[in-house]
């Protein structure tokens, strides 16, 4: 048997984690959730971020 990677160890700790009643569609927001989380994290990471008044400005235009 393969080992676990550690991307997919964090996926059924997430899973196994939820409440007992949880749906598939919940279940799915909340792996999105983290997916998003960590590529932010590797993407501050690596210096590819704006700074607070550019991020202002992109908001500005958004809900326009």
């Amino acid at each position: 048997m393969p080992a676990v990677t550690s991307e997919k160890r964090n996926i059924l700790k997430a899973v196994q984690g939820l409440p007992e009643d949880t749906s598939i569609e919940e279940a799915m927001e909340r792996l999105f959730l983290l997916f998003k989380i960590e590529k932010g994290c590797k993407q501050a990471d690596s210096g590819k971020t704006v700074s607070h008044a550019e991020a202002e400005k992109r908001m500005e235009e958004w809900l326009k």
